[in-house]
């Protein structure tokens, strides 16, 4: 093979492009021509190394992360790789099943920066030692020209749609979810500002901000506060009943009554899009101050964002609900013993009590009514519990008609009296119970302390039920 030629030809092809993915592609198609081998280039866009040109695959890797692969190795290291059997590496992705060996050579800028790499897989035997040597020097010429136009291509907006995409679906919390949403917005449509508007439950409210609002975001958020919930109401009404709008980014033509507020607030091209289902949904603000004309894409766009968020918010809520039914009683919603365990274990020495209670004479109210009469004295009985407590006591069932009482105190008198309390609203539903109290002793499992309050229960059980008991100390 002349490898002189090689370079010659695909340098020729390379002074013929008129942007950098069209270089990539020239090479690759002109490198292709000498070289029977699987051909691409990956250049580094946003914080993904994304395929631009290739040649010889039935599939390639549209994108992969920095330091993935043998190809995000090489970008890494800036340092050229020779695989004469791609098994024996493990960072070998594999692009076709019969490939044996691999050249990949970083794609470097006249800085000496990687910008990307050329990779090449052999399915036959081959001179790599030559091949690497003519692949770093048309890896060269390529970086040169590639930043003669400009350098890589920039990140499309469905690229960076794709990107927020996954961030909306990572979000561990509504708040992260919204911060991500809106940031998603302002850099897909390029527009200055962004907020969400959510019906709720009750009144319709404001979205979280983004980390660092801007001017204009703020002076929008300040405006559709001052506005109040109905003019709120009013905006994501309009939104989804008669779906997206934009403006048109022209002089001289006034918004309609429900947009008066951010006119106010400065706004002058405007984007909004229904966020969910009418009846529980919100809607999309993407904003500038600037006179601008958005696109129709720009609104698919951000169409496909809100429907995006709102997947994500919905499964959020989701969860959490399924987590919150794991972690409660379904007949009385309090906690029970999972959450239990784990509170219990950060009990305080001399500072958190545990009150043992038992609902007295119980099971003659099964035995003479039913269970669902005993269902409706247990759920009655604990929202009269719930409602002697203080804020901050957590109340939890831990068996049939068993309940524990966790509450910080700064004397074991304080414990009793908050015991006597919780009998005395016990009695108001015309049932009593026997409460046992115990604070933990210094160097005592929570589990022993716990046994303790049982203990002193049993004894109140024992001289006529009705009554509260301290352990010993």
């Amino acid at each position: 093979m002349d490898h002189q030629r090689v370079i010659r030809d695909v340098t020729v092809r390379l002074t013929m492009a008129s942007t950098a993915v069209e270089a990539c592609q020239y090479a690759v198609t002109a490198l292709a021509r000498h070289a029977p081998a699987t051909i691409s280039v990956l250049l580094q866009v946003h914080d993904r190394l994304r395929c631009v040109a290739a040649t010889g695959s039935w599939q390639i890797f549209s994108t992969v992360p920095p330091k993935a692969g043998i190809v995000g190795r090489v970008y890494a290291s800036g340092v050229p790789a020779v695989v004469p059997d791609v098994a024996d590496d493990p960072d070998y992705l594999p692009v076709r099943p019969d490939v044996t060996a691999e050249v990949c050579v970083p794609v470097l800028d006249p800085a000496g920066r990687p910008i990307g790499v050329l990779d090449l897989q052999w399915c036959e035997p081959a001179e790599l030692d030559a091949w690497r040597d003519v692949a770093e020097r048309l890896a060269s010429r390529l970086g040169a020209r590639i930043v003669a136009l400009g350098g890589p291509p920039a990140e499309s907006r469905s690229e960076k749609l794709l990107r927020h995409a996954a961030a909306l679906t990572s979000a561990p919390t509504e708040w992260d979810l919204m911060t991500a949403a809106i940031a998603a917005a302002r850099d897909v449509s390029t527009l200055a500002a962004a907020v969400l508007v959510l019906a709720g439950r009750g009144a319709p409210r404001l979205g979280g901000p983004t980390a660092t609002p801007g001017e204009l975001e703020s002076r929008i958020r300040a405006e559709l506060t001052e506005a109040g919930p109905a003019a709120l109401g009013r905006m994501i009404s309009r939104a989804h009943r008669h779906g997206a709008g934009y403006t048109l980014g022209e002089a001289g033509h006034p918004p309609t009554a429900d947009y008066a507020p951010l006119a106010r607030a400065g706004v002058r091209t405007l984007v909004a899009v229904p966020v969910g289902p009418p009846d529980g949904g919100g809607l999309l603000l993407v904003a500038d101050e600037r006179l601008l004309r958005p696109d129709p894409t720009t609104v698919n766009l951000m169409e496909l964002l809100a429907g995006q968020a709102w997947a994500a918010l919905d499964l959020l809520r989701t969860v959490a609900r399924l987590r919150e039914q794991a972690s409660s009683d379904p007949l009385t919603g309090l906690r029970h013993t999972g959450p239990f365990g784990k509170r219990i274990a950060a009990a305080t020495p001399g500072r958190t009590a545990l009150l043992a209670i038992d609902v007295d004479g119980f099971k003659t109210v099964n035995d003479t009514y039913g269970h669902q009469a005993g269902d409706r004295v247990l759920v009655g009985l604990a929202r009269a519990l719930e409602g002697a407590l203080r804020h901050g006591d957590e109340l939890y069932r831990i068996g049939g008609d068993e309940f524990v009482a966790v509450i910080e105190v700064s004397r074991p008198e304080e414990a009793v009296r908050i015991a006597e309390r919780l009998a005395e609203a016990a009695r108001r539903t015309g049932r009593t119970i026997s409460v046992g109290v115990a604070l933990p002793r210094p160097g005592e499992s929570p589990e022993l302390a716990l046994r303790r309050a049982d203990q002193a229960l049993y004894a109140v059980k024992r001289q006529g039920r009705d009554g509260v008991r301290l352990a010993a100390a």
